[in-house]
This record gives C-alpha cells, structure tokens and sequence, in this order.
C-alpha cells in the first residue's frame, strides 16, 4: 500500500502536473527496450544458453533487424497520436510504444551509420554512445531543463533571445565538430558545459582537426593526440562500460571462446591422463 501511494503521488504530483507524463512513459519504454533487446541478442550467440530464441529471419532467408520493428512501432505511436485518435489511457501507451520503437531502433544505430551490419564489430559500439546520449536528452527534458528562455516582452528582449540562442547554437555546434558530442548533447541544456569543451581541444579525428590542426598546426595535432590516446584513463572507463552494456565484440568474443575450449581441452586431457594411472 505505501508503494502504491509513493507511486500514485509521483505521478500525480511530479508527472501529470507538470504535464510530463507521456515524456516519462517514452523514457521507460525507450530504457526498457533498449535494456531487453541488448539482454536478447547477447543470450542469442550465448552457447550456455541454446533454448534462448534467435533472430527474426524471413521465408526467404533475410534477416529481419529489430530496428524494423523499431520504425514500424514508431511509425503506428506516432501516426495515432498525432492523428488526435488516441485518448487517454491510449495516448500513454502509444508514449510508451513510441519509447519501445526508439529503443529498438537506436539499439541498431550503427547499422544505419555505417549501412553496414556492424552490431558486434568495434563500430558498433557507436549505438551504445547514442543511446547514453539520447537517454540523456530525454532525461534533462523530464527534468525541466530548457537551453534558453524566450522572452516576447518587447522587441529588443526578442532580439536577445534570437541572438543568445544562435550564440548558443554556434558553441554547441563547436563542440559537435570537435567530436566531443556528449558535452555538446548535455551542453546544450547546460552551457556552461557547451562553453567548457568548445574551448578545449578537438579530437584528432574531428573535423575541427581536420580543418584546424593537421600539416597546418602540427603542435596542436600531436596534442591532440597525447590528449585522446586510447589508453587513457576515461578511455578505458568507456570501454569497461560499453563492454557492460553491449557485450565483447565478435573477434574478443571468439577470442575468448577459443581459449575456454582450449582450457576444456585441456581439463580433460588431464582427466584421461589421471585415469590411466589409477591401476
């Protein structure tokens, strides 16, 4: 009873007045489904857990991606609500089927990045880093947070507000060319953080570097490159999580299998061996 009333009293007075509802129920669904689908694909290529089932694949053979649920999900939420059909409690669940198909589809975002199948490659880590930041957004969002505030009171507050937000916008931007995307995503709600990183240095493989640094300021792409090395301390944290979140990719991952053969074989060999000597 304390948990329904605790439950019952966030909803009312934290979600609903505040008109944040659908935004809370897109978030869970979003969550939810990216947590189950990244569960399902790592039980699927499991060896330990065979009765787990596997991919969708058509009569014809074709592998049907979960992102095409994903969109087709979208595409039925998204047409209702906006089509003015749905009423509450229909509108909260096409809010939480939206989330699922967002979900579902950003789980896949390197596959329409590289438009290429790279879901258990390197480049496919990228879907992770999309999804920290799309559940970021959102959750700022929920928060309340707002980049800016337009002010209409008279024309010169209208000016400002224009000129402030495009000021903004252009340090964001910065930070995105500089590929430092999780302080531009966050920055634009938090600019002091969006200032932070567009004064920093880019990245070695951004387009900031690319345009900036390179043969045209040596001493600033080497700096670059000491400042981004793969084996800094923040490096590894991400890649500690993203092996949490997605999994090994496929070569570590058959790099591993291959040596838990190896020390199969091994074990039984030292079995046999032991039990030809027991006279």
């Amino acid at each position: 009873m304390v948990a329904a009333s605790l439950i019952s009293d966030f909803w009312n007075d934290e979600l609903v007045a505040h008109d944040r509802q659908y935004l809370f129920l897109l978030l869970v669904g979003f969550v939810a489904s990216f947590g189950f689908i990244r569960l399902s694909t790592r039980l699927m290529r499991s060896p330990r857990v065979p009765w787990w089932p596997g991919s969708v694949v058509s009569e014809g053979g074709v592998h049907v991606h979960h992102l095409v649920f994903g969109i087709v999900l979208m595409i039925a939420a998204g047409t209702i609500s906006f089509a003015g059909f749905a009423a509450s409690p229909w509108y909260e669940i096409c809010a939480a089927l939206f989330g699922v198909g967002i979900g579902l589809t950003i789980d896949e975002f390197a596959l329409f990045l590289y438009l290429d199948d790279v879901y258990w490659a390197k480049e496919g880590r990228t879907s992770i880093d999309a999804t920290v930041l799309a559940a970021s957004f959102m959750g700022l969002v929920l928060l309340g947070a707002s980049p800016f505030d337009v002010d209409t009171s008279t024309p010169a507050d209208v000016i400002g507000t224009i000129v402030g937000a495009a000021i903004h916008l252009t340090i964001v931007a910065i930070c995105f060319f500089k590929h430092r995307l999780f302080h531009g995503a966050i920055g634009f709600f938090i600019p002091p953080l969006a200032i932070y990183a567009a004064c920093r240095i880019g990245k070695p493989d951004s387009p900031w570097a690319r345009r900036f640094y390179g043969e045209r300021r040596p001493g600033k792409q080497a700096a670059a490159v000491e400042r981004f090395r793969p084996d800094r301390r923040t490096e590894r944290f991400k890649q500690r999580f993203r092996d949490l979140v997605g999994g090994q990719t496929e070569e570590e991952y058959e790099a591993q299998l291959a040596r838990d053969r190896a020390g199969r074989s091994e074990a039984a060999e030292k079995m046999r061996e032991r039990a030809q000597r027991v006279p």
